[in-house]
């Protein structure tokens, strides 16, 4: 099952892009109940759900939550959720890298990263990851996009799914792979800093050369500094 609507104009290229927002759902039958997976959702439709207790992974709930309807609020933010009626049981978000982050020393409009994916324990293995994924790059404008991820095993559940390092991160692979991103190498000190650690990305059909030039530099900045 899939719907969608429109909003907002685009305009492919770089600097000034507008982001042309399109909504897709599907319907997920888990053994715990049906999901509906969804987005992008705007802020104002996203207040009006209630957020999971055990989406922990980041910072408190009621925080992580507020960040949520933050990120749908920018331009190109997109908050893609897992629901189970009104009640947000996983998420994934998308918005422009950090300012203070390398991903962002060039600045690129096209660029975005896939910053966080969450799932309540209930429904992990379930395919709810991959889903959430599949659902967000349904959207033709994500074709106009470089996006990206930085995975740190620092950041991974690794207590609670019992998995090492190794096991988890094969886990994340084929959750990105569900969203088309693949493995790409980089310099970046702190992927380096461990092996399991890795810069995976999407590099969409309308995505121009220049740009992808661009981020091979954010990749290796210390290969282009000499």
């Amino acid at each position: 099952m899939q719907k969608y609507c429109e909003n907002t104009n685009y305009n492919p290229g770089g600097e000034g892009m507008e982001h042309k927002k399109t909504y897709y759902a599907k319907e997920l039958e888990t053994a715990n109940g049906t999901l509906i997976i969804e987005g992008p959702i705007p802020a104002e439709q996203l207040r009006s759900f209630h957020f999971h207790e055990g989406l922990v992974a980041f910072r408190p709930p009621s925080q992580q939550f507020k960040a949520l309807i933050e990120i749908a609020s920018l331009p190109e933010g997109r908050i893609i959720i897992a629901r189970q009626n009104e009640t947000i049981v996983g998420y994934t978000t998308f918005l422009h890298p950090d300012p203070l982050e390398r991903w962002s020393e060039i600045k690129m409009d096209d660029l975005i990263e896939l910053g966080a994916i969450e799932v309540i324990s209930t429904f992990r293995g379930t395919s709810v990851g991959k889903n959430l994924l599949r659902v967000a790059m349904m959207d033709e404008a994500m074709e106009n996009y470089i996006i990206f991820t930085t995975e740190y095993y620092w950041h991974w559940d690794l207590k609670g799914t019992e998995l090492n390092v190794w096991d988890y991160r094969k886990v994340m692979e084929k959750i990105m792979s569900a969203g088309g991103l693949i493995y790409y190498s980089t310099d970046d000190p702190e992927i380096c800093s461990h092996p399991a650690n890795c810069l995976m990305a999407r590099i969409g059909k309308n995505v121009p050369p220049e740009s992808i030039e661009q981020f091979d530099q954010l990749r290796f900045i210390n290969r282009f500094m000499y």
